[in-house]
């Protein structure tokens, strides 16, 4: 599987803004190659419709048939790349690279929140709830200071997981990152964390 699938054209990119295609090439990342079946009742949907939208995710270059794990009956998929990757200037260079972005900006919120919403850290040793969590922090960059931010994070992430993802006591871990100006007139959107009386501060 390659790393990142760079997308420059808004209508393969939107092929994506679906909702159950996203949940669909999210499952095969995570959990590997599956037939139409398998990703049916992991969603809850017909085998005939994941179908469908499993040969468009094909279509626009995002997954693929597995020849190493062939199936009798039904295809099995796997997904080509770990991540998707595009150039927010570049896509809104067109009123269909904004209308686009808007959405998977929708959709990456909606699968944060499902992963949110799935970690119940009763479920897991003490270790695991004592570093999960979140952090919203406000600070003062440039553009140039927030590109060389993501960039380092890049870096500090891949370090990271070749120092430890062959541990055995790694597992999947949601990582999230966001970085949107702060309207001057939107001033209810301060984080919590940012805020002098805050007793929560920052979590890990």
């Amino acid at each position: 599987m390659d790393d990142s699938y760079r997308i420059s054209d808004p209508q393969v990119l939107k092929a994506v803004t679906h909702p159950l295609r996203s949940r669909m090439l999210g499952l095969l990342r995570a959990e590997g190659p599956a037939t139409a079946s398998e990703l049916g009742r992991k969603v809850g949907e017909s085998s005939g419709l994941t179908s469908y939208h499993l040969r468009e995710l094909a279509k626009y270059g995002f997954i693929e048939e597995d020849p190493e794990q062939r199936d009798g009956r039904e295809r099995r998929w796997r997904a080509r790349h770990r991540y998707t990757s595009w150039d927010n200037k570049d896509m809104a260079a067109t009123p269909e690279g904004r209308e686009v972005l808007e959405v998977m900006r929708m959709r990456q919120l909606d699968a944060l929140v499902r992963s949110v919403r799935s970690f119940d850290a009763s479920a897991w040793p003490a270790e695991w709830g004592d570093v999960s969590g979140m952090s919203d922090l406000l600070v003062r960059l440039t553009p140039e200071g927030v590109r060389e931010y993501f960039r380092r994070i890049d870096e500090l992430r891949d370090e990271m997981e070749e120092r430890y993802g062959d541990d055995p006591a790694a597992q999947q871990v949601y990582l999230g990152l966001t970085a949107y100006p702060r309207s001057p007139s939107a001033p209810e959107d301060t984080p919590a964390s940012a805020s002098e009386d805050s007793e929560g501060g920052e979590a890990r």
